[in-house]
């Protein structure tokens, strides 16, 4: 682990419910700080309120520079430190890729993948100064095999999550800093309060992968940070259609292609 647990400080994004909720739940229960940020003030509130003293909430927009400077403002005044940083707000775009409105697109990249460069500005500095942290970036299946064509907003930021949680790992890890990249398949969260649908979507030709509740989704974030581990799956089965994917892109695609509609990873 790139930090020592006890009395460590943890700031989440979209932390007010979902898998922030119970990543901030998780490593709680490791004896690390919390700052529980969320779009919603109420939901932020209430999850600092669960966890106790040991945690803080804030008001935070990833689309505003200015929000994510106050909560490391709040972080260090309250705190006196900051130790991991996870990135975990999304929303998706939903429809044929025809009818999907470019200011549809900007949104999702605006939030998705932005709002991490924006993170990464704001707290990275304080990481390296230190020489020591770790960042989680929250991607999904869907930024790792070819199946969302009905998002493609969320799909291509999510690909951009990996590529760019890849590069961060080799620029981070020599300074002393951890990076894991979260790629849940199906989670039982309050997210489709975050998307926007367009036209008429066919289903995705996806992978069945078994569907988890966040709790244990927020166990694996705090295990794979424990652990220093770079990909975190929440379906094991994902691995395999990974390394299919990689033998042979062309077989994959045209099995994908013929397989029937459906799928429930996001």
């Amino acid at each position: 682990m790139s930090i020592e647990p006890r009395d460590a400080v943890a700031v989440i994004t979209g932390a007010g419910s979902g898998i922030g909720r119970a990543a901030a739940h998780a490593f709680a229960r490791r004896a690390v700080r919390v700052v529980v940020t969320d779009l919603v003030d109420e939901r932020a509130s209430a999850v600092a309120d669960e966890l106790g003293d040991r945690a803080v909430p804030a008001t935070c927009d990833v689309t505003s520079l200015d929000d994510l400077e106050a909560v490391r403002k709040l972080a260090l005044d309250h705190f006196g430190r900051i130790d991991l940083v996870m990135n975990n707000v999304g929303i998706l775009a939903v429809g044929p890729a025809e009818e999907i409105p470019l200011e549809a697109w900007q949104r999702v990249v605006d939030v998705n993948l932005l709002g991490i460069v924006r993170s990464n500005l704001v707290f990275l500095p304080v990481l390296l100064a230190q020489g020591s942290g770790h960042v989680v970036n929250t991607a999904s299946t869907a930024g790792l095999l070819p199946y969302g064509y009905d998002r493609l907003p969320y799909t291509a930021t999510k690909h951009a999550v990996v590529g760019l949680s890849e590069a961060l790992a080799l620029y981070l890890r020599p300074r002393g800093i951890g990076v894991s990249c979260l790629c849940p398949a199906g989670v039982a969260t309050n997210i489709v309060e975050q998307i926007a649908f367009y036209g008429q979507p066919a289903p995705p030709r996806g992978p069945q992968f078994p569907v988890l509740d966040a709790e244990s989704v927020g166990e694996l974030v705090a295990d794979g940070v424990a652990e220093n581990r770079f990909l975190i799956l929440t379906a094991p089965e994902a691995a395999e259609e990974l390394r299919e994917h990689g033998a042979d892109i062309d077989a994959y695609l045209a099995r994908r292609t013929q397989a029937p509609e459906g799928g429930n990873a996001p």
